[in-house]
């Protein structure tokens, strides 16, 4: 068994804990290192327990705590080599030395998770998603893409639990007076965000599956209201007939119930990877 906690999802900000008994994984760094360290302690987890930070790419409500934390507490960023390149940019991360750079589209495990990696479309270098095993638990994770391709699609197929990105309300984004024009056909792009509909679409084109639960996240501060996008899901599982699909919103200001995904067979511990099974950067 391994458990997922969003520790916070949204427009200011993005990081999740991923933990069996012998693993933690954070998935982004977007949070204040303070902010990240407080609400890890909320899970009863010290950051000096952390065995990873995992990059899905490398805008700011990805990486905002990133330097400080992992400096701090000498956590290695898994990333790939173009994230890396586009995160070692700051300076600040000039003294970082515990990286692991993996290829776009490899999978490996850190401790007794397994990771599957791929690539997803979004304005930024290299940007990912991942699908995590441990014991015969299985979690999707997909945020921050502006449509789904066939390949996501057969990578998730077999996730019990999805994280997945509801970004915003169609009607509320062409309403929305803050934004101008191109900032708004940039978030609609294919490179940009999924609405409410198109997340809700990508769901009922994994069922029927072994997809138990959903937890929506990324949600726009201005353009959604995580009962939009509650409401937007549930009514297009309903209208299609499953009932059965848990949904969850992740928030920005609070972290969500443990989610806590399969069973944890015997002999499932692996030791932690080497360096020298990754290019570390330079």
């Amino acid at each position: 068994m391994f458990s997922l906690t969003m520790l916070g999802s949204g427009s200011a900000g993005n990081s999740a804990l991923i933990a069996t008994d012998h693993c933690k994984i954070l998935v982004d760094g977007g949070l204040s290192a303070r902010q990240l360290v407080l609400r890890l302690e909320q899970c009863g987890v010290m950051p000096e327990q952390l065995d990873g930070v995992l990059l899905t790419h490398e805008h700011g409500d990805h990486i905002c705590g990133l330097e400080v934390l992992c400096r701090k507490f000498d956590v290695p960023i898994y990333c790939n080599a173009l994230t890396a390149e586009a995160v070692r940019c700051d300076s600040s991360f000039e003294r970082h030395r515990n990286w692991r750079i993996f290829p776009t589209g490899s999978g490996f495990s850190i401790c007794d998770i397994t990771v599957q990696t791929f690539p997803v479309p979004h304005d930024a270098v290299d940007p990912l998603g991942f699908a995590f095993y441990a014991g015969s638990g299985s979690l999707g994770f997909i945020t921050d893409l502006g449509y789904v391709t066939k390949m996501i699609v057969e990578r998730l197929r077999h996730v019990q639990t999805l994280v997945i990105e509801t970004n915003h309300d169609e009607k509320l984004l062409q309403k929305d007076t803050h934004r101008p024009w191109p900032v708004k056909q940039r978030i609609q792009s294919r490179h940009g965000h999924l609405s409410n509909t198109a997340a809700a679409g990508v769901i009922e084109e994994l069922l029927p599956g072994k997809i138990e639960r959903v937890v929506l996240g990324h949600l726009s501060r201005d353009c959604n209201t995580p009962e939009l996008a509650l409401e937007t899901v549930r009514a297009s599982l309903a209208k299609h007939g499953n009932l059965n699909v848990e949904i969850h919103c992740a928030t920005q200001f609070e972290i969500t119930p443990q989610f806590r995904i399969g069973e944890t067979e015997p002999g499932a511990f692996q030791p932690t990877f080497e360096n020298a099974f990754f290019q570390n950067a330079l």
